[in-house]
């Protein structure tokens, strides 16, 4: 995004102008990539903005937290006031992109990170749209392995991480594709650089386990449910590469990429090249439930006005 987004943020319970908004050149994170975030997306429908599952991912910037023993200083559920507060202070009535940052501050150069470190969060607001264009995208395998468990924890969503993905993107954009897929270590699909992945095969719906160091996707967990209520039979199991070149249809989840088809993957078509009736069926499913059309899902919606 290069324009800036809402006119304030908010930053360590105040907000504070777009322009305003910076951290001093010796922040740890800066150095080291210690931070936790997350992603989350309002949608505009009905004359309001409805916040998509907005505690669940407050909850899981404090798992992510946790994980490397960041303190922060707000509770989840002050979190998600703060985010609705900032809705409004933005005067935001389109649908956002809205990015909760946990950083570690002047802690020195040392990597003794503790509960006891200084750290700071802040939410950001953008307007957002689609993220990826078209009716279905290209992929391939990267030539990268998925970060493990045993050294960079997938499971928490760490700014760090994502240095990962950054490799994995470059190289499928220089190569003409839209996304790349990622292997673990043992050579089982992962996850694409910033989506989890599903396969259909014969009607039933594939996705790898967490433990194939796999991100445990909001949005994952949102079509896992949505599959199973239309009726779907969900299986999380290892996937080697291979089948991912034999699947019926393969679509990625993700909080900015939503639901999304993959077309083709190493130039190999998914299916006939084209959106499958699954994928298509729970795309729509997840637009009617993220714009309040579903009552028994509302719960799953934040209110902004």
């Amino acid at each position: 995004m290069k324009a800036k987004g809402g006119e304030y943020v908010w930053f360590d319970g105040k907000f504070v102008k777009w322009e305003e908004a910076s951290v001093p050149v010796m922040t740890h994170a800066l150095h080291y990539g210690t931070a936790v975030f997350e992603g989350i997306r309002g949608y505009a429908a009905k004359e309001n903005v409805f916040v998509f599952r907005l505690k669940d991912h407050m909850e899981r910037l404090h798992r992510s937290a946790g994980v490397y023993s960041f303190s922060i200083n707000y509770s989840p559920n002050e979190l998600s006031d703060a985010t609705i507060e900032l809705i409004r202070k933005n005067q935001m009535k389109e649908s956002c992109y809205i990015r909760p940052l946990t950083f570690v501050g002047l802690h020195g150069i040392d990597l003794n990170v503790t509960r006891d470190s200084p750290t700071h969060t802040v939410i950001i607001i953008f307007p957002f749209a689609k993220y990826f264009k078209g009716d279905g995208i290209r992929a391939c395998v990267s030539s990268w392995r998925r970060i493990h468990d045993s050294s960079t924890p997938p499971i928490s969503k760490a700014a760090g991480n994502y240095l990962n993905s950054i490799l994995a993107t470059q190289e499928s954009k220089r190569n003409g594709y839209d996304e790349s897929i990622l292997l673990d270590r043992s050579g089982n699909v992962s996850e694409a650089s910033g989506e989890n992945i599903f396969l259909v095969r014969k009607d039933k719906i594939y996705t790898p386990y967490t433990a194939d160091s796999a991100l445990e996707g909001i949005t994952r967990d949102t079509a896992m449910t949505l599959a199973k209520e239309m009726g779907y039979e969900v299986v999380e199991r290892p996937i080697p590469r291979t089948e991912l070149y034999i699947a019926d249809e393969i679509f990625l989840t993700g909080t900015a990429a939503e639901i999304v088809p993959v077309t083709s993957i190493d130039g190999h078509p998914v299916g006939n090249g084209k959106e499958g009736p699954v994928s298509r069926s729970i795309r729509e499913m997840y637009g009617k439930v993220v714009s309040g059309d579903v009552k028994q899902y509302r719960n799953w919606l934040t209110a902004a006005w």
